[in-house]
């Protein structure tokens, strides 16, 4: 059933309406939501919803609760590829949870949050910009990392990324709802402007898994493209490799694999002057889970993360 969360009136004729598509199954009282579109150039999150809907369409018989899909929440941005709320110049996923009497943009974000307050899980949908590369991974806040990595495994995902508590994410979906007590994860994966089908099918069928493990989706899922186990990081185990020159970034390397240290990951080179500027390698060794896209680079650009792993690590 298409339900519209909240509408509000622009100027030129025009709306601004975030819709959901809610399946109901059983007996079961659980309430699952999976979030997507809040940044109009990341598409991963579409094809997700998709495959989603379709499923429940197929084999309604499995579903034992209620799902929601919200495939924009930013729907303007995704008619525009624009990654803000276009003619506000405003980043969505930076002013959460909203006011009900404040600005357009802010009423707005306060009605998704009330419509998603109160679910057992949501599931908040992002790629990349289009500058990097991130394999399927789950992103946790430290100070929810006891509640929710568990949950977090369950999506069969290669990373989970318990990162530190920072300002900016306060003002986030995630953050704001798991402040509320309402548990939500952060998938990201991919990169910006593009749909990397074999990692929307891997979430896909994690969803199903994690929804299997909480008792409303009645057959556990294919799980063979998945890792047995999520490599889960320690607190301050991620490298950050800067660029320490501009020019084009040149890598016939892959992310989601383990470098070694001292290996080469790329280098840095100069168009007009045939120069190397950098060699950029990795200074110890780990998974390389964020690898740069797009190859113009400047002083300063990241080019990769590494999740540096203890020596008794795979």
């Amino acid at each position: 059933m298409i339900k519209t969360v909240v509408e509000k009136d622009l100027p030129v004729d025009e709306q601004w309406r975030i819709r959901k598509n809610v399946w109901t199954g059983g007996q079961g009282k659980k309430r699952f939501c999976v979030v997507t579109g809040t940044h109009g150039d990341e598409l991963e999150g579409q094809y997700v919803c998709y495959r989603l809907n379709r499923i429940m369409a197929e084999q309604p018989g499995r579903l034992d609760g209620t799902l929601e899909i919200y495939p924009a929440l930013n729907p303007l941005g995704i008619d525009s590829l624009t990654r803000g709320i276009p003619g506000f110049d405003l980043d969505m996923n930076r002013i959460f949870p909203g006011d009900e009497e404040g600005t357009v943009t802010e009423q707005l974000v306060a009605g998704v949050m009330k419509d998603l307050r109160g679910a057992d899980m949501v599931i908040d949908i992002h790629s990349s910009n289009i500058f990097l590369r991130e394999i399927p991974q789950v992103r946790v806040n430290v100070n929810t990392a006891d509640r929710l990595v568990p949950f977090a495994r369950w999506l069969k995902m290669d990373f989970i990324w318990v990162h530190e508590a920072a300002t900016v994410l306060e003002s986030t979906l995630a953050h704001s709802l798991n402040s509320l007590g309402t548990p939500t994860l952060v998938v990201e994966m991919g990169v910006g402007m593009r749909i990397n089908h074999g990692y929307c099918e891997r979430l896909v069928q994690g969803i199903l898994n994690l929804m299997h493990q909480m008792g409303m989706w009645r057959e556990a899922p294919d799980l063979s493209c998945s890792p047995q186990e999520s490599v889960v990081s320690a607190i301050g185990g991620v490298d950050f490799v800067n660029a320490e020159a501009s020019g084009v970034f040149l890598t016939d390397n892959r992310n989601n694999h383990i470098v070694e240290p001292g290996e080469e990951i790329g280098c840095i080179v100069s168009p007009l002057t045939g120069e190397v500027l950098q060699r950029v390698t990795a200074a110890r060794r780990g998974l390389m889970f964020t690898l740069r896209a797009y190859p113009v680079v400047y002083e300063g650009s990241l080019l990769a993360r590494v999740y540096t792993m203890m020596e008794n690590e795979n």
